[in-house]
């Protein structure tokens, strides 16, 4: 999974977002965050949605017990940078909360699939740009 994640990342980047292949036409992002404990940059591909200017994502790791890097290195670093077709920028990332997670999961229709992966509930983080 690691080598395909990089070979998606560096065709996003090469393409400005415009994705082909098996990837053409999804609705994806790059999310890099400060790693919690080495303090290097770590890049994510991660669907996502929108709610009004926010994106929003889910911390499902294909519905893994336990939540992605990603998500335990925003827990510690919230401002991160996303990369959103040719668009790079950073966010100020928040987890949703329990009177947020209704009207958010609109925003994540792929949601209660990847629920139904895990008994965790899964985290529903929404990126407000910066």
């Amino acid at each position: 999974m690691k080598a395909f994640n990089e070979k998606v990342i560096e065709d996003f980047r090469a393409t400005k977002g415009k994705m082909t292949g098996q990837m053409e036409g999804r609705g994806i992002l790059l999310l890099t965050t400060t790693g919690a404990r080495t303090g290097k940059e770590r890049t994510a591909v991660l669907g996502y949605g929108r709610a009004g200017d926010r994106l929003v994502v889910i911390a499902s790791d294909n519905g893994a017990p336990s939540a992605p890097g990603w998500d335990r290195n925003l827990l510690k670093r919230r401002i991160a940078t996303v990369e959103v077709g040719p668009d790079r920028f950073k966010v100020r990332a928040v987890t949703a909360g329990p009177d947020e997670r209704e009207e958010l999961s609109k925003a994540v229709p792929y949601l209660q699939q990847q629920q139904g992966l895990t008994t965790r509930e899964l985290p529903i983080v929404v990126l407000e740009r910066r």
